[in-house]
């Protein structure tokens, strides 16, 4: 008999993971000869980065971003500031019309936190990028997780972590309410000869009075191509997981193993067929850090060149940002307990309660984050790379993955010329295509919310 041939490996998609700020996920590798995070306050870095990743075959650009400085390692600022650990930081929704200018196929996605961000507004700001990009738009839903961006803009603190996806779920609808159902689609006829621009008939009243949002008038923005942009989240705490099976459309987690990321797969489908949603309506991309070279030699050379520019207290501040455990004036060898703390739960559970077998120490902690935050990092020649990241999602069942640069944008660029022909060489590339929204290029269907999502109620 002839053996049936295995069947062969579905393609995936990319997104690029990178924030507007000197240092995103790799502390002190600002330094690196090969670094241009210094330029992340000019346009062209952007520009160049989105022509980067187009050519690399990426369906997205994912932006990242916070409303506060983590103050949290030695209770205060200075480790932060000195190593320029997601700060200075600038708006990444004010560089996305010129990068959709420079490309046709790549989208992108922007971060807004649903506890902070006035929801009228913010849905016209994402309506008009979803014009503007021709239907490239995705906005990332965050609650926030620091008391520093709670008391600048205006609170005590940060609400308890349950309590911001309550408002979160109040939030979204609102925002439904103004993406599918103010404003029909139809609405604008732009009629020279009658003089209508716009039919009254076919324009609502947002009409929500609630606890948490009141929104009694009407849209200001008229829907753009796919109405609701496209839904990432990143939640992954038991709440955080409840709002994404209600909302998301993709997800994005960080996981050390095949085991972690292949289990919250696995939760993520169950409980989307116990939602009465398809198992497949959620995307989950994985992150990883890839630093590659064109022998595996080179590579790991490459990336012990990288740990001679760690900088411990700079990935210090950035784990107390993102736990809200000061971690400052232990003993570098003491080992890492686990403590409940209102910030990232994901984060310290990272390496706590999800890494049981392993002790950490203060000094491995640090050592970790600094290349690629807290994420696996895969490093060889392309084909080893494209060995690792077939692995991975033949493992874990995900749909594609979130590349992280430790040095920027040099590790996207490196990608783009060295793996993604690989990767296009294997079939395992899904990439974006020309004239097609976000949503149709990550979910492959059309380019509306599809009808089991709970935003189409409110049309």
């Amino acid at each position: 008999m002839t053996a049936t041939p295995a069947p062969a490996p579905a393609p995936f998609v990319l997104s690029a993971f990178d924030m507007v700020t000197p240092v995103h996920q790799s502390p002190g590798l600002w330094r690196h000869p090969e670094s241009r995070a210094h330029e992340f306050d000019r346009l062209s870095f952007w520009t160049d980065l989105a022509r980067t990743v187009e050519e690399g075959g990426f369906t997205a650009v994912f932006l990242a971003d916070i409303l506060g400085l983590y103050d949290v390692h030695g209770g205060g600022v200075d480790a932060t500031v000195r190593g320029g650990v997601q700060w200075p930081l600038l708006d990444p929704f004010t560089v996305v019309s010129a990068m959709a200018a420079v490309t046709e196929r790549v989208g992108f996605g922007v971060t807004a936190s649903v506890t902070y961000e006035q929801p009228y507004l913010l849905a016209r700001t994402l309506t008009s990028l979803d014009h503007f990009t021709d239907g490239r738009i995705a906005w990332n839903v965050v609650t926030g997780y620091q008391d520093s961006a709670a008391r600048n803009l205006g609170l005590d603190r940060q609400p308890g972590h349950d309590e911001r996806y309550d408002r979160a779920d109040a939030y979204l609808d609102a925002m439904y309410r103004q993406f599918e159902g103010s404003v029909e689609r139809d609405a604008v006829v732009a009629d020279r000869e009658s003089g209508v621009f716009a039919d009254p008939a076919k324009v609502h009243p947002i009409g929500v009075e609630g606890p948490h949002v009141r929104l009694p008038g009407v849209a200001l923005a008229h829907p753009g191509p796919q109405g609701t942009p496209f839904l990432f989240q990143a939640g992954a705490s038991s709440r955080g997981r409840r709002f994404a099976l209600e909302h998301a459309e993709a997800v994005f987690y960080i996981g050390p193993t095949t085991a972690h990321v292949r289990r919250f797969v696995e939760q993520t489908r169950e409980g989307l067929r116990e939602a009465g949603r398809p198992e497949d309506a959620i995307r989950v991309l994985a992150m990883v850090t890839v630093v590659v070279a064109d022998t595996d030699e080179e590579a790991q050379a490459r990336l012990a060149a990288y740990h001679e520019h760690v900088d411990v207290e700079s990935a210090l501040a950035l784990f107390g940002g993102w736990t809200g455990v000061d971690l400052s004036g232990l003993d570098p060898d003491a080992e890492l307990e686990h403590v409940e703390s209102e910030a990232s739960r994901t984060a310290l559970a990272a390496f706590t309660t999800q890494s049981p077998d392993r002790r950490w120490t203060v000094r491995e902690v640090a050592e970790f984050v600094s290349v690629g935050g807290r994420g696996p990092v895969i490093v060889g020649s392309p084909a080893t790379v494209a060995d690792e990241l077939e692995r991975w999602h033949r493992e874990t069942g995900v749909d594609g993955f979130n590349i992280s640069a430790a040095v920027r944008p040099t590790d996207l660029e490196r990608f783009a010329r060295l793996v993604s022909p690989e990767l296009r060489r294997r079939g395992l590339l899904r990439e974006p295509e020309a004239g097609r929204t976000l949503r149709e290029n990550v979910a492959g269907a059309g380019p509306l919310l599809p009808e089991d999502h709970r935003g189409t109620r409110f049309r």
